[in-house]
């Protein structure tokens, strides 16, 4: 479990097809905190840390991984964004996030306001429906605020803090996203859906 404030912005510094899947290995200061076992979330991903070194780590994403986020774009010198898992009695700044990406979105616009900047995300219908306006939402691994809610787009609001501590500040148009809905929303769906919402 995660909160989706970012600790740390990462390198990737290798990435090779393995199987179906890809090994990545990441350049980060926070492989001091990790384990071998130890989930740690890249761009939003959970994922497992096969491998640490004294600054670095190695992880495995698997196919059905690179089939629902933007990991199977990757390559050698992307950035990303990182969060080791929330320990109980941790604050809890952000919201509950898993780490469990349920799609991609593509940025189609970026308006910049005073020292904030606006990003508005193109996203499946069926996605935004478990939206919220002031509810939250995951991109990247980044925990915000949904500012503004249509039928297949949304927007959010990012602070010069966002922009410079995490790599939503590097974003451009047309570049993917990784959005995870929250985990209580679509719970309360499946509930309504299989007719299980007590009468």
């Amino acid at each position: 479990m995660f909160t989706g404030l970012i600790e740390d912005v990462g390198r990737v510094s290798a990435c090779e097809q393995d199987g179906g899947g890809i090994a990545l290995a990441v350049e980060t200061r926070l492989a001091g905190e990790l384990g071998l076992g130890d989930s740690i979330a890249v761009n939003g991903v959970c994922l497992t840390a096969t491998a640490v070194s004294e600054g670095g780590f190695e992880a495995h994403a698997m196919a059905e991984t690179l089939r629902r986020t933007s990991l199977a774009g990757i390559v050698v010198g992307t950035r990303v964004n990182l969060e080791l898992p929330l320990r109980i009695g941790d604050r809890l700044g952000g919201h509950l996030v898993q780490g469990h990406v349920d799609g991609t979105g593509e940025v189609t616009e970026l308006r910049d306001e005073g020292g904030s900047r606006t990003l508005t995300i193109a996203l499946d219908p069926e996605m935004t429906a478990l939206l919220a306006p002031k509810g939250s939402v995951t991109l990247d691994g980044v925990s915000l605020t949904v500012s503004a809610l249509e039928a297949a787009r949304f927007s959010v609001s990012l602070i010069p803090e966002t922009l410079t501590r995490t790599t939503l500040g590097e974003l451009t148009s047309g570049e993917t996203v990784n959005v995870e809905l929250d985990v209580l929303a679509k719970h309360i769906q499946r509930l309504i859906a299989s007719n299980l919402v007590p009468r």
